[in-house]
């Protein structure tokens, strides 16, 4: 085992957070910053382009694929969860959408013992980190590193559908980052200039990767976190199989998301006493809802038949077509090819609301494909699904054994609460009746999925258990409140051990109602904010004049 210099920070995993706090922290001199990778340092063509996002989520060079365990509930199907392995993490292969989530839904994290996550003390984190490409406001910083773009692409049959959108009952709302968080719109997308802008992309630049303060390591696969009694004091890492600790003197932040955070905590001794002894892992810290409250958003989808030929099912099979799209977006940046995985959609109230709150997250696109990699429909299609915002559905993650190459065992336990049931169903008719609104109703030649013969509750729920399937956003497994029997704090450290903090999406107590990238690069910046100041070698500690910390 070879032994590197020690760090005052070591930062697991390069994903939307981990690449955030490397700039942040290494912006101080004093302070020797260590980012861990397990992916490479890729720069690809498909990775840059927006609309790429199609090629790269299941390609193995860019993303490792996790097995879900099948369930009754879905069919009994295997549901891969794809996640990123590259410098930029997911945000380097995700559908680009940059909506933050309702502003009711950080009230409830403070209202539920997240004390300092409220909606209007986490806003001015979402905007520090924001280069918007519009006008800066209250609700927008233009001057961050993460590029924002409005939707570049206007399709004709995607303000037909908000059109009808809004004959269904539903209001217009050009920017759901703004002032309201509900309606029907367009999408904000991460994009600079002509290409995807992911966390790599922003905070990683050539300057930032050049500092003599930090380090950057790619191919390095975290195996444990390494304790002194209860303190957190490095990290052991795996490359080409041989095994290397990197020294912590002030801190190890785990930021390997809602998958790989959780399993680390637990390949390290930290987690269900009961489940560590039986995987043959020593237990450290018995925290029982390590790897517990696994959240993601499940979808499923209405597709129609086109009576023309304006979908981009067409239009990426005619050479013409295809020709002026690259035209169009080499010298306009604009374009079918910069879009992301959604171009416009909603997030509504269904009639099975159980608050005022809307509960329903709607994305729309005018083409149609099995799944993102697979070859785009023969006929013209278009395209729109639904997720529940909020599921209750609960899952679970579990280490198998104290091997870190060893996958862990993901249970989804998607649709196991009859409200996620019903909320699923409810949003599907919904879809139909904006298909059936007078904007669109003539543009449709038929119902692809899930079909005329499908029309009854119980037709429309098996359909969704059978043909439903993840919205990659897993989060909520090392959730952080005031309570006992929560992972972290509100400062986001591990109860239980010091000197550790986990600083991605499964800090969240319960998953965002939207997409979840953005809110993650905001926790990270709320988590800079947190360990703020100078570092001071000698005693391993902040300096006396830190940030403002979470009680």
């Amino acid at each position: 085992m070879s032994a590197t210099r020690a760090y005052d920070y070591i930062i697991v995993g390069a994903g939307s957070a981990g690449c955030l706090l490397a700039k942040r922290l290494s912006a101080d001199p004093a302070a020797r910053v260590l980012l861990l990778e397990a992916g490479q340092a890729r720069s690809h063509f498909w990775l840059r382009l927006p609309v790429g996002y199609f090629r790269s989520i299941y390609d193995p060079r860019f993303s490792r694929q996790f097995a879900t365990e099948p369930q009754p509930e879905t069919g009994n199907r295997d549901i891969g969860w794809p996640r990123g392995r590259v410098l930029g993490g997911s945000s380097a292969i995700n559908g680009l959408l940059y909506i933050r989530g309702l502003k009711s839904d950080f009230d409830a994290w403070a209202d539920a013992g997240a004390t300092g996550w409220g909606y209007e003390d986490v806003l001015p984190m979402f905007v520090r980190s924001e280069r918007y490409a519009g006008t800066a406001s209250r609700f927008h910083g233009t001057r961050g590193e993460l590029g924002v773009s409005d939707l570049r692409n206007d399709h004709p049959h995607c303000r037909h559908w908000l059109d009808a959108a809004q004959q269904a009952g539903f209001d217009y709302n050009p920017d759901f980052n703004g002032e309201r968080d509900d309606g029907v719109g367009p999408y904000q997308l991460t994009l600079r200039g002509h290409w995807r802008c992911s966390a790599a992309d922003a905070f990683l630049s050539a300057d930032v990767r050049s500092r003599p303060n930090l380090d950057i390591e790619t191919g390095a696969l975290a195996a444990r976190i390494v304790l002194a009694g209860q303190r957190a004091t490095g990290i052991e890492w795996l490359r080409d199989g041989a095994r290397h600790t990197s020294h912590a003197e002030h801190e190890v932040l785990v930021c390997a998301g809602a998958l790989q955070s959780p399993h680390l905590l637990q390949l390290s001794g930290i987690g269900p006493a009961a489940d560590l002894e039986r995987a043959g892992i020593a237990v450290r810290v018995d925290s029982p809802e390590v790897g517990a409250n696994l959240q993601d958003h499940y979808q499923a989808r209405v597709m129609v038949r086109l009576r023309d030929r304006q979908s981009l099912n067409c239009d990426l099979r005619s050479p013409l077509k295809v020709a002026a799209m690259g035209w169009q977006w080499l010298v306009h940046r604009r374009g079918p090819l910069t879009v992301g995985a959604g171009q416009v959609g909603g997030v509504v109230r269904s009639p099975v609301a159980g608050d005022e709150r809307p509960d329903l997250l709607l994305n729309v696109m005018p083409l149609s494909v099995d799944r993102p990699g697979d070859p785009l429909h023969r006929f013209s299609g278009f395209s729109a699904s639904v997720s529940q915002c909020r599921p209750a559905s609960r899952g679970r993650l579990l280490a198998i054994s104290a091997d870190p190459l060893a996958a862990p065992r993901i249970h989804t336990n998607y649709l196991t609460e009859a409200q996620d049931v019903r909320c699923l169903v409810a949003g599907l008719k919904v879809l139909r009746d904006i298909y059936a609104q007078p904007a669109f109703k003539d543009l449709v030649g038929g119902e692809h999925l899930p079909g005329p013969d499908v029309s009854s509750d119980a037709q429309l729920e098996s359909y969704a258990r059978r043909n439903g399937g993840t919205v990659f956003h897993p989060s909520g497994t090392c959730r952080m409140g005031g309570d006992d029997r929560a992972v972290l704090d509100p400062a986001l450290r591990v109860k239980g051990v010091s000197g550790l903090r986990v600083i991605d999406a499964s800090s969240m107590p319960a998953m965002v109602s939207t997409n979840t990238n953005a809110a993650t690069i905001m926790i990270a910046e709320h988590g800079a904010s947190l360990l703020g100041g100078r570092v001071d070698r000698a005693r391993g500690e902040p300096s006396a004049h830190p940030a403002p910390q979470v009680a």
